[in-house]
């Protein structure tokens, strides 16, 4: 049997291969990582996790994404899996070791006997010998791959700006202003570290945070938007001056357990390692400069002496206009051989690009057996987010998209009322999408 040739080892290419390999179809994994780097990553490892290590909410009843996480688990996700495996204190949270996670990912990709690993960039066009090709080069595609895509697509390609949060050394934070809370102390109770302000150091800090010296843009780079759900915090503080005490430094649900005061501000850190010796600034994008990083960030009470293994930065993200160039199977409608998955389809976030990377991969694998392909039903999270990116967006205002409920069809009201509300609404979402999920795993075991 020919193989499927997957394009990148991110989340979505790594989950790709995985879903093909385990439907028993032989892959050839790409991936450019070490012969050519790329601006944010740090190691040659599949998955590697560049922004956050969050996957955010893991609750599958009341969250969209804890409810893709869910659906993912019991479609056979090895990104799930290895996350699940590699899982970190957060509360209602799943958020990992990066290192512990990009070990799992790749240690199963290599272990397996239908995949081969390729490194080395590719560069153009797949040759016409490759009948099925999965191009899963995330946000980060090389320049030369893009130029491909985009003379593919006859369209200009969309892009975007996405920052990244420092990480501090756990041993330089100052314990006797900061303490462990989680916001309504969910989970653990404890699985935050709190670093609390007063209002006139708050004020202090905004006006710091504005102040502070940026990345400067290239000309050609100046009208690039940025994405909503990750913008940098001075981006965040420059929109007003209560905008961060409503966002990632709201400080609800949180009591100082040194003196029981209501903090006027917050900044938490999440655990980013196993060890609990790195913590990362939730919600702390940036664009600052390095040296202003240090300056602006040890204002806050508790980091004056903070010691940062990773300082912030920010890359530019690609991404391509699915709703007018794929099918409802992820391919391009100008090259059916050619699939796309991950972020350059333009959903947001991990736990969506390794959705799309699964589907991907299934969808590949059904062609490849000669089955026909059914898409997920739009109730689930899977089917809601597929349907977004390949028709159910409108193509001319198209722009990056976490799952959310709000991409689900409604759901049908008991007898008697004319409307589910609030939780109950959720709640009946999220079981209505995990029976059509069963549903469609059964119809799809049957087939095969």
């Amino acid at each position: 049997m020919k193989p499927v040739h997957v394009i990148g080892g991110g989340l979505a290419g790594s989950e790709a291969a995985w879903q093909l390999a385990s439907a028993g179809i032989p892959v050839v994994l790409h991936e450019m990582r070490p012969v050519r780097k790329t601006d944010a990553h740090e190691t040659d490892g599949f998955a590697e996790l560049v922004c956050s290590n969050s996957f955010r909410s893991d609750d599958a009843e009341y969250n969209a994404v804890g409810l893709l996480h869910e659906e993912m688990r019991r479609c056979g996700s090895l990104i799930l899996k290895s996350g699940d495996d590699a899982r970190l204190p957060a509360g209602g949270a799943l958020a990992v070791d990066r290192h512990q996670f990009s070990d799992k990912v790749s240690a199963a990709l290599n272990e397996h006997p239908l995949i081969t690993i390729e490194r080395g960039e590719v560069d153009a066009l797949p040759p016409e010998d490759w009948d099925s090709v999965i191009i899963a080069t995330g946000p980060l595609t090389s320049p030369a791959l893009s130029e491909v895509i985009r003379g593919l697509g006859g369209e200009e390609e969309l892009s975007f700006f996405d920052a990244i949060a420092p990480i501090i050394h756990k041993d330089s934070i100052d314990f006797d202003t900061v303490w462990f809370q989680s916001r309504y102390d969910k989970g653990e109770g404890k699985d935050y570290i709190n670093c609390p302000m007063t209002e006139d150091q708050y004020n202090a800090f905004l006006d710091a945070l504005i102040d502070g010296e940026k990345t400067e843009f290239h000309e050609w780079e100046k009208e690039t938007p940025y994405f909503e759900g990750c913008l940098p915090i001075e981006v965040m503080a420059e929109r007003g001056r209560e905008t961060l005490r409503f966002g990632p430094m709201k400080p609800v649900g949180l009591t100082n357990a040194h003196d029981g005061s209501r903090p006027h501000a917050v900044v938490q850190l999440r655990q980013d390692n196993a060890l609990g010796t790195l913590w990362n600034m939730v919600g702390f994008q940036t664009k600052l400069k390095y040296g202003a990083q240090g300056d602006v960030f040890r204002m806050i009470p508790g980091l004056e002496k903070a010691e940062f293994a990773r300082l912030g930065g920010i890359h530019r993200n690609t991404f391509i206009n699915s709703p007018r160039l794929l099918d409802a199977a992820l391919r391009l409608k100008a090259l059916p051989r050619l699939r796309f998955a991950g972020q350059v389809t333009g959903v947001e976030g991990y736990v969506e690009s390794a959705a799309i990377g699964l589907l991907a991969g299934r969808f590949a694998a059904a062609d490849r057996l000669g089955q026909t392909i059914v898409p997920p039903p739009e109730t689930t999270a899977l089917g809601a987010l597929l349907h977004h990116i390949t028709g159910g967006a409108e193509a001319e205002t198209f722009q990056p998209m976490n799952v959310n409920f709000g991409l689900f069809p409604p759901p049908e009201p008991p007898a008697g009322k004319k409307k589910i509300k609030g939780r109950d609404r959720k709640l009946a979402m999220s079981q209505r999408a995990l029976a059509a999920l069963d549903l469609w795993l059964a119809q799809a075991r049957l087939a095969a």
